[in-house]
Parts: structure tokens; sequence; C-alpha cells
């Protein structure tokens, strides 16, 4: 039973980590976040990581991921891969010559959130963009799991990649990884922590791995399964990398209020919004047999409700009511760990809301729901 230090509210629903509920982030945003923010800045004090994203008077802007840290000599980006040093900004990760990752062959049919649909599962885009008609048993998948993020999620089920981000290891070369997309290998999904701070590396290991792929005549699908806190202009050129290859971009939204996604997140969402409306609209129609963009959602209890989800699915369906929306069951982690899981009541709940607006959605995780 967890209480909220505002409005004194207490229920199973609000977490004691968080300190504070729904209500009083939508009605009393200022105070909520001075709350929420001092719990982003302890748990990332825990790794060494900035509390928020750094606007440092004098220091040199990033610019890959929507925080355009500006940083301070002696500082890091709130990624935690960028640094400024001597007055030059040195980057640990997410060039061509330094990806900190950590990558594994994966099976296919996989577990991915995109698997209803994907050609690796389903056989979907065959024969262009699968080798099958139904699962592709016998390929895999290289999956590539970054090990920095653009959000801070309280919630985060991938929480350890923080330990890479500060390590800065283990480090590889966008040719070293793409070396790794064998004949077997049949698509390549890009994760983490997220590849937003990281995208100039996958972008790279992209091409190299298309380049070759094409040469040999194999089919070679790109993905990206990210918060979508990317530069615009990055974000375009994994959207064209997936179009021409039969892969997908799916998109964390995790919120649709800027608020709780401060609260829930440490950052604003407004930039993940805008790069997935310039997407679908560039991108989506060019290829409807085959999505090359989706979203999902984490029901978090007592936070990601149906409000929420009824104004993502509005905001989807404005671009286009056909694109895959997924939504998943939450399981309690990170900080977020004195929360239940979804309830099958929540999730069907959201569902009939996204299903006012979207033609193609789906629960995820059933196995959790309570």
């Amino acid at each position: 039973m967890g209480k909220c230090l505002i409005c004194g509210e207490k229920a199973a629903t609000i977490s004691d980590s968080l300190g504070v509920c729904l209500k009083c982030i939508r009605e009393k945003p200022e105070q909520a976040l001075e709350v929420t923010k001092r719990v982003h800045a302890k748990s990332r004090a825990v790794f060494g990581l900035p509390s928020e994203p750094p606007r440092d008077v004098g220091g040199l802007p990033c610019g890959v991921c929507a925080n355009n840290c500006v940083i301070g000599a002696g500082n890091s980006g709130f990624c935690g891969l960028v640094w400024n040093v001597g007055g030059r900004l040195v980057r640990f990760g997410g060039t061509a010559e330094k990806g900190v990752l950590e990558w594994y062959y994966d099976g296919l049919p996989t577990n991915c959130v995109s698997w209803w649909f994907c050609p690796g599962c389903t056989g979907s885009g065959y024969p262009r963009y699968a080798y099958k008609p139904e699962a592709e048993y016998g390929y895999t998948n290289l999956a590539v799991f970054y090990g920095a993020c653009s959000y801070d999620c309280l919630f985060c089920q991938n929480w350890h990649y923080r330990n890479l981000a500060v390590k800065h290891k283990p480090v590889m070369s966008a040719e070293a990884l793409a070396g790794k997309v064998d004949k077997h290998v049949s698509c390549v999904c890009y994760f983490g922590g997220d590849p937003s701070p990281q995208m100039p590396h996958s972008l790279e290991v992209s091409r190299i791995a298309l380049e070759k792929a094409k040469a040999e005549k194999r089919i070679l699908r790109i993905c990206w399964e990210t918060n979508g806190y990317i530069n615009p202009k990055l974000a375009e050129k994994a959207a064209q990398y997936a179009l021409e290859s039969g892969g997908n971009i799916k998109f964390d939204l995790k919120t649709w209020s800027e608020e709780l996604n401060m609260a829930l997140c440490g950052v604003s969402n407004k930039p993940t919004l805008e790069n997935f409306k310039m997407i679908g609209e560039k991108f989506y129609k060019k290829r409807p047999e085959l999505p090359v963009l989706s979203a999902s959602t984490l029901l978090v209890p007592g936070y990601t409700d149906v409000e929420e989800v009824e104004n993502i699915a509005k905001f989807i369906s404005d671009i286009d009511p056909n694109i895959p929306y997924t939504l998943l069951a939450f399981y309690p982690c990170y900080v977020l760990n004195d929360l239940p899981t979804t309830s099958r009541k929540q999730a069907i709940e959201c569902q009939k809301a996204a299903e006012k607006h979207l033609k193609n959605t789906r629960i995820g995780n059933i196995h959790l729901l309570s």
C-alpha cells in the first residue's frame, strides 16, 4: 500500500518509491515533479550519471539524441557516454569505431513485441522480405543490446544497461558487429537501454550489413526498438533502412501526458511523439502491407491508465489507423518494484479504448496479467 506525499491518498497502485499519485501528477504537476526529480536524481547517482540532461554554461552541444545535452568541461552527457574532456567532446560510444553494447543470436521466431506481424515470426512479406511463408525456423536475429539510454524510466526492465554506460564497455566497432551478420541471420534488432544515444553506430552497422547482404542476394531486415528520443535526421535515416529492408521501427510510447513522462521517465516525450509522427507521415504508406512503424505502451498500474492509452491511440490513428499498437503487461522492476502486475481488467479496458481508434491492437505479455 503506497502513499502519495502530496495528497495523502493510499492505494496499492501508488508507488511509495515514486512518492506521488497519477491525480497529483496531472493536477499539481509542479509539486509532483519536484518529488519525482529527487527520485530520478537518487537512482542515477548510484551509477554516477547526471540527474538530468545538462545545460552547462559555456558547454559543448552533443546533438545525437533529443536531450541535446550541453556539456561543460569535465562533465558527461545524460547518457554517460559523451564527456567534455579539455574543451572537446569525447565519445566513448555511439561512433562507427565504438559502440558500447552486448549482442547475441536469438533463434527465430523470437518473443519480439512485433511478433504478430514480423516476417521472421509469421512469414509476412514473403517472398520479398521473408525466407518462408511461416516462421523462419533455422534463421536467427542478431540482437544488439546498447548500453546507454536517453530516458530514465523508473520501471526499466533492462536497468542493468547503466553498468555498461558508466564502464564504457564492452566496446565493438560497427564493422566488427556487422561481421556477425552471417548467412543464418535474417534480421537485426537494435534495443537496449536504447539505440538513441548511439544511433550513428547502429546506422553504420546497418549500412555495412545491408551492402553485404545485397551483394550476396540475402534477405536482411533492420529493426529498432526505441523510445524514439532521436535526432530527427538520424531517425529518418533509420526509417529508410527499415523501409528498404522489410524491417520495422517500434516506438515505446510510454505516455501521452508530458508531465507523466517526466515523472516516470525523467524527460519530456515531445520529441518522441514528433519523431513518430514524422516517420508515420513520410514512410508508413510506402509499405502498408508490412508495417514499417509500430508502437507499444507498458501498462504501469496506477499510472498508465485508459485516458493515457486512448490519447496515444488517437494520436496514432491521426497518422494512420492501421499502425499496429501493442499493450504490454507490466512486471514490477527497478525503482517501481512496489507496484502489482497489470490486471486483466486494466489491459482489457485499455485495449477497448485503443480499438475505438485503431484497427490493429494486441495485448502482450499476457502471462503476467493478474
